[in-house]
């Protein structure tokens, strides 16, 4: 392990740095260019780039501990407080009001941590209560009886000393737990916090460890799930282990590093965002007008079900059933929409059979859309994330809907 602080190579989305040649070593460089070309953009010094190192951040921000000499920060364009409401409403973290004290985070990697506390302590809080359980069926050959005997089998093997039974048994390795341990695994691996909170992690990791089997999670596993009266509190636990799995799920090939990246698409997360506040303000203020919101809708193409559109949003007239707007998000720095945009809105409105189709910038265009294709009328709008997130809605709203 390294007793020095690895050097951390800064990046803003989207815009390009040059580095000297010396400043990093070919085999970063290469191991950079080749598990995360993805997320940054590499040109490798010629005579092109001025025989330095170009570097350009393709839309993710987070961390990337390339190893424990070299690591690279990627800071977002957008303020950080905006960020984070971004990650409020899209992993419906808002709505748990645990998140009062971290509007004073000056960096994502600090927000990332003092997230990962409020994980940690929940989890020992609820450990404190008792740890959800639940009665699982089990099979099993016993030398007692326990349950139900399975007679056809003891009567097949009369030999037998021990008796196969099926009961249930009231455990606390469910999913639940095991959710809650593999995040906190992937936390502590992630080795991107300090040790004012792994004691905390660890605490809550080792408390978990003794009664739930460790094993992988995707991170669809923490949406629709069930919760009753028993695991009710879960519901926030596993909205925050959803944001953590997503983030550093690892999708993302380390090398020989231990650590795991923490990477946030931002493309998916203005998507993820722009639904979601709709969706929270479905029964306020201009959504009034009885519009139904969906989002990531697919919708087949032909009699199979291998082509298909994914239609980021629909807006449903309530009343008729009808689809009023199709939405489409697009997480780039563009002076105007391209073609291929307006060619997917073309194919999405008549796919809908809808005549309003919508393309959503979290900037204002240099030169806006607003044109008819036969009936359909496209538009491009904005989404503001320059503004405060509330004020921003509303406009966007005020110009989908054609109100002042």
């Amino acid at each position: 392990m390294s007793v020095t602080s690895p050097q951390i190579i800064e990046l803003t989305e989207y815009v390009s740095k040059l580095l000297p040649r010396s400043l990093l070593p070919y085999a970063i460089g290469e191991m950079l260019w080749r598990d995360y070309n993805t997320q940054v953009s590499v040109d490798f010094p010629s005579p092109k780039t001025g025989d330095r190192w170009r570097l350009t951040a393709q839309g993710w921000v987070g961390y990337i501990p390339l190893t424990s000499d070299f690591h690279i920060a990627l800071h977002p364009k957008v303020k950080l407080g905006n960020l984070l409401g971004m990650l409020e409403y899209a992993y419906d973290l808002k709505s748990f009001r645990f998140l009062s004290g971290l509007v004073d985070c000056q960096t994502l990697l600090e927000f990332y941590e003092r997230l990962a506390d409020i994980l940690a302590r929940r989890i020992l809080n609820r450990g404190c209560q008792g740890f959800y359980c639940a009665y699982i069926p089990k099979t099993e050959h016993l030398p007692y009886v326990r349950g139900r005997i399975d007679v056809r089998l003891l009567v097949t093997r009369p030999w037998d000393t021990k008796i196969q039974c099926h009961y249930e048994e009231h455990t606390a390795d469910v999913e639940e737990n095991q959710i809650l341990a593999w995040t906190l695994w992937c936390i502590a691996r992630s080795g991107l916090c300090t040790e004012r909170v792994m004691p905390t992690v660890r605490r809550a990791y080792h408390l978990l460890q003794g009664l739930v089997t460790l094993q992988p999670f995707n991170p669809r596993a923490c949406i629709g799930r069930q919760y009753n009266h028993l695991n009710e509190d879960y519901r926030p636990l596993h909205a925050l282990c959803r944001f953590f799995l997503e983030q550093i799920a690892p999708s993302h090939e380390t090398g020989a590093n231990a650590t795991l990246p923490f990477l946030v698409n931002m493309s998916q997360l203005y998507e993820r965002f722009v639904a979601e506040w709709l969706k929270a303000h479905q029964k306020t203020g201009l959504l009034t007008l009885a519009l139904d919101i969906q989002s990531q809708e697919r919708i087949y193409l032909g009699q199979g079900k291998a082509l298909y559109f994914d239609i980021d949003l629909v807006l449903y007239d309530m009343t008729t059933g009808i689809a009023r707007y199709v939405l489409d998000t697009k997480y780039k720095a563009a002076s105007k929409p391209a073609t291929a945009d307006i060619n997917q809105m073309v194919a999405y409105a008549e796919a809908k059979g809808c005549q309003e189709a919508i393309l959503i910038y979290p900037a204002p265009l240099a030169e806006p859309l607003n044109i008819k294709v036969g009936s359909i009328r496209i538009r491009s709008l904005t989404f503001s994330l320059a503004l405060d997130l509330e004020q921003a809605g509303y406009r966007f709203l005020q110009d989908l809907l054609g109100t002042d």
